[in-house]
């Protein structure tokens, strides 16, 4: 997915979200959660494949080690 795309994909969940209607609202919700996820696996297998410790990733996310460990390790990275 492209950044141009993401950031369209981004603002119009974002918009949608504070819609009055719940339904819509609650959709844009589920679609940005999606769209979060997307980016943040991307961001990890980037800082993987460029050598950075799982304690920095945790540390840039602010969460622990152990918890981006286990949500991404099954995913590979290219490292060489």
């Amino acid at each position: 997915m492209s950044e141009a795309h993401l950031h369209g994909a981004a603002a119009t969940a974002v918009t949608d979200a504070a819609d009055a209607d719940p339904a819509t609202g609650l959709r844009a919700v589920a679609a940005l959660r999606r769209l979060v996820e997307q980016l943040e696996a991307a961001q990890v297998r980037s800082a993987r494949d460029r050598g950075w410790s799982w304690q920095q990733v945790a540390e840039a996310l602010g969460v622990s080690r152990q918890a981006v460990h286990k949500k991404h390790a099954d995913r590979p990275c290219r490292r060489g």
